[in-house]
């Protein structure tokens, strides 16, 4: 009777024994599923810090380069660089960083870090906007000599390429269209050196020169009013750009009373940087392509200044972030200094461009 009893209460403790067995046995489960949750953790953290770095390191600005280095470079030798080789191989230099930075070209980009970064979109669509205003001069200016004269086949592929949309990422790609821009713009430049193609020539006249200037005049200060205009002071905005034309200063508008909204200021002044850079290499082969004509205008020192100005424009940038602070407060206006900068460039290309033309 006892021994049966003691089996009858043995199997009756069998469940509470595997009730407490069970938990032993999942132990090896629990721990493997703790394991892939902080390998998916690890893994989104390394994801994410690689994202955080690349995303900085591709909104550095790029690095200037010695426009006459490039030229000579280019051309096999100093000696074998001809009129308006220079500008060509800058132009083309500059649209290549474009694609080449590193990064690459990310104003068409879909995937990460490119699809959250806006800096460095807004300061490759300011430097497309020289390139493409540069491309234009030497396409209807610097290549022909009178109204009259043919148009260079090279210049206007190049300047339909580099015209395409900035933000197109599929059939075709906009690095797709402008890489065809630049290989005609080294198509001209080759052509240029060779002297074979008659329509391939460069006219280093103050005319041509002026034709340009008027353009750089415009885009110079339409930035530094949107860069001004940040702050939102109408009466510190039409001190810092006034209204400038040949017979002098003129009336302020009411578009100087428009503010930047405020999530833009960075954009606008990240755009106004790119354009800036890539004016200040432009210049600086100008320089070099207009030295007689700026010497018998008496006009060097206007372009001097100019050069000086789009070189303190670009300058490295330390903060992090763009600061929009106001007049004498604590935090300082990013805005405002490069608004500055502008506009002493944009007064002295204007005494260049008068100069050219009465001078």
């Amino acid at each position: 009777m006892n021994a049966q009893t003691d089996i009858e209460m043995l199997e009756s403790h069998e469940p509470v024994q595997d009730a407490i067995r069970e938990p032993v046995r999942s132990r090896p489960a629990v721990r493997a599923a703790h394991g892939w949750r902080r390998l998916a953790l690890s893994a989104v953290a390394i994801y994410t810090t690689a994202v955080l770095v690349l995303g900085i390191y591709w909104s550095v600005q790029p690095t200037r380069f010695d426009v006459r280095a490039a030229a000579a470079q280019r051309a096999g030798g100093e000696s074998a660089v001809v009129p308006g080789a220079t500008l060509v191989s800058t132009i083309k230099r500059v649209s290549e960083t474009l694609l080449e930075k590193p990064g690459g070209y990310l104003q068409n980009d879909a995937t990460l870090p490119g699809i959250y970064l806006d800096n460095m979109p807004s300061w490759e669509y300011g430097a497309l906007k020289e390139v493409r205003d540069a491309v234009r001069s030497l396409r209807n200016d610097f290549s022909r000599s009178q109204t009259q004269s043919v148009e260079n086949a090279n210049l206007r592929k190049a300047d339909a390429f580099l015209n395409y949309d900035v933000d197109s990422w599929i059939l075709p790609t906009s690095e797709s269209e402008y890489r065809e821009g630049i290989r005609a713009l080294g198509r001209y430049f080759d052509d240029l050196a060779s002297g074979n193609d008659r329509s391939a020539r460069f006219y280093a006249r103050a005319d041509n020169l002026a034709a340009y200037l008027a353009v750089v005049e415009k885009r110079l200060g339409s930035y530094a009013q949107r860069l001004s205009a940040s702050v939102g002071d109408s009466e510190l905005t039409a001190a810092l750009v006034p209204v400038i034309s040949a017979t002098g200063p003129q009336e302020p508008t009411p578009e100087v009373r428009l503010q930047t909204p405020r999530l833009q200021v960075d954009n606008v002044f990240y755009e106004a940087r790119g354009y800036a850079w890539a004016l200040l290499h432009t210049m600086k082969a100008l320089a070099i392509e207009f030295e007689p004509v700026l010497q018998n205008k008496n006009a060097q020192v206007s372009m001097l200044q100019v050069i000086r100005d789009l070189q303190e424009a670009t300058r490295r940038m330390w903060s992090p972030v763009v600061l929009n602070g106001t007049g004498f407060g604590l935090v300082s206006n990013h805005s405002l200094i490069l608004a500055s900068y502008l506009s002493r460039a944009n007064a002295a290309v204007l005494d260049l461009r008068i100069l050219l033309q009465q001078g």
